[in-house]
């Protein structure tokens, strides 16, 4: 899936216990990716591009409404570009890249006008309206978007590991492996923010 397509892979159940006690360690070819792109080698980072886009998508969507997110990932990766000659570590690539996302979904955030306080409804059909993708009908984008508005109302704790693993569709050890948060805490986050996001949707459990 790709930050261009948007498309929302949701399941409103609870996440399955994916191995996530551990993190896998960086790709070998993704750090010498990096390597290359610090060197300055133009095709090894848009290799890193098509790698971590979702990611990065993800980390905006739980901060800005989802058309702006996939605007701001092209902002994400020029900050990256003009960067990453000095990243010390290409092994850490992916956890530096997620910090520059959220501080780009911050600065935007900061700068839209202050938002009304939400008034969440019970979904009637959450598993249709979470299944919706950017192609979809207009009525199904519009309750997909409502949806999301209710995520990113939730602690900050949770909404970018939901963000990643009901929108992009990631386990997670990969969530830890590309966010540079430890598995306990992804896992942790991803069961107590799923059940309150239920809770707020007034999804029977």
């Amino acid at each position: 899936m790709t930050a261009g397509e948007g498309a929302l892979a949701w399941s409103l159940t609870t996440p399955d216990d994916d191995g996530a006690a551990r993190a896998p360690r960086p790709a070998p070819r993704e750090t010498r990716w990096a390597e290359r792109a610090r060197a300055g080698d133009g095709r090894a980072f848009a290799r890193l591009y098509e790698r971590y886009a979702p990611t990065v998508h993800g980390v905006l969507v739980a901060i800005v409404p989802a058309q702006e997110a996939q605007d701001l990932v092209q902002e994400v990766f020029v900050r990256a570009l003009r960067g990453v000659a000095s990243l010390d570590d290409p092994a850490r690539f992916a956890g530096w890249l997620a910090t520059i996302a959220r501080n780009v979904g911050r600065d935007a955030h900061r700068a839209r006008p202050r938002e009304q306080a939400l008034e969440v409804e019970p979904v009637a059909a959450p598993d249709r309206a979470l299944a919706a993708a950017s192609g979809g009908v207009d009525e199904d984008r519009e309750e997909a978007e409502r949806v999301l508005a209710v995520l990113r109302e939730l602690p900050e704790a949770y909404r970018e590991t939901l963000a990643l693993r009901l929108v992009e569709g990631l386990p997670g050890p990969e969530i830890a492996a590309r966010t540079g948060r430890t598995p306990g805490s992804v896992r942790v986050n991803l069961c107590r923010g799923m059940k309150l996001l239920r809770e707020r949707l007034g999804v029977e459990p």
